[in-house]
């Protein structure tokens, strides 16, 4: 079991191989499919990110809303390729892992290896525990899209399992 904190750099991203199991702290962004739309917008226009993707994870969760006495809802990973044609400019502008579930395109792949990134899987289909892993939330942008904004959330021991390495090495194979 490899340990990796946020935000990450290269040289750790580039040391994780396809199918390592990782516990992850730090800071991740929850991004869905309209808020990728919204953010490749503003890269292209050249406008202000409401936050740094540099070193970043974006996570594809939608988190549910947040029961009694709990940090967070259920935040499993939704499926990541419908992310697909928003990722290669997300990690050209510095974005270096991204979590979900399922496989992602060829393009992705050959965008994952040129910037030197990281696709990790988390286990779907356990929202509830995983919101165990989530420490803190806060709201960075578009909170009229309900679960589709993006949060910040802080997490311990949050569990990976390398998906797609720096080199393009693909579990899916």
């Amino acid at each position: 079991m490899k340990r990796i904190k946020t935000p990450l750099n290269k040289k750790e991203v580039e040391n994780l191989k396809v199918a390592d199991e990782v516990l992850l702290d730090g800071i991740v962004y929850t991004v869905r499919d309209i808020a990728h739309k919204t953010l490749v917008e503003i890269i292209r226009k050249k406008g202000e990110m409401p936050f740094d993707l540099k070193g970043q994870i974006i996570y594809y969760c939608g988190p549910t809303n947040t029961p009694k006495g709990k940090i967070i809802g259920a935040c499993g990973p939704t499926t990541s390729s419908r992310m697909d044609e928003f990722t290669p400019i997300l990690l050209k502008t510095g974005l270096l892992g991204m979590i979900g579930k399922g496989r992602r395109s060829k393009k992705v792949i050959e965008a994952i290896k040129k910037y030197k990134a990281v696709y990790f899987l988390t286990y779907s289909g356990c929202g509830a525990l995983l919101s165990k892993y989530v420490k803190k939330i806060r709201t960075v942008a578009y909170k009229e899209l309900g679960p589709e904004a993006i949060y910040e959330l802080e997490v311990k021991d949050f569990p990976l399992i390398v998906a797609i390495d720096s080199k393009g090495g693909d579990i899916y194979a």
